[in-house]
């Protein structure tokens, strides 16, 4: 299994970072790779990815939530991998955003990606959009506050 952890700070309020990644519908606008996502319940997602031209769909279930700290989920079906995203007040407009991602590469294709870095750099690109929506926006486009434990 192969973990990733990237961070990035966005220049905005921990409660506005922590709200917008919590509209997981809205992650295929900067997420590459990720064509669509249904949430499906408070607590399940179902996911449709193109990764390399391989198709592949998904249910993640959230297996803990708290409001401006964190969101920790993993795959029910599908791929194996499990995540958590972790958000630090940094300042009163500045949030530090942790991702950690583990996940178990399938397929020569997946495998060799992997010991080239390209899971790493696909982390970190997506981080760094999510940092330019949500910025280019100036708000949240929605939020969920309740908690999952």
């Amino acid at each position: 299994m192969s973990v990733v952890t990237e961070t990035i700070e966005v220049d905005a309020p921990v409660r506005a970072v922590y709200n917008q990644w919590t509209q997981f519908e809205d992650f295929p606008q900067f997420m590459e790779g990720v064509d669509s996502i249904v949430q499906q319940a408070d607590d399940r997602t179902h996911w449709k990815i193109n990764i390399g031209g391989v198709e592949r769909e998904f249910d993640a279930m959230i297996i803990e939530q708290v409001p401006d700290e964190r969101v920790a989920w993993a795959s029910v079906s599908g791929p194996r991998h499990a995540g958590l995203i972790t958000f630090e007040p940094q300042s009163a407009d500045r949030t530090s955003v942790t991702a950690r991602i583990n996940m178990e590469p399938e397929g020569i294709t997946e495998k060799v990606g992997d010991a080239l870095g390209l899971i790493t750099r696909r982390v970190r690109g997506d981080l760094e959009r999510f940092k330019e929506f949500l910025e280019a926006r100036g708000s949240e486009s929605g939020g969920w506050r309740g908690k999952i434990s």
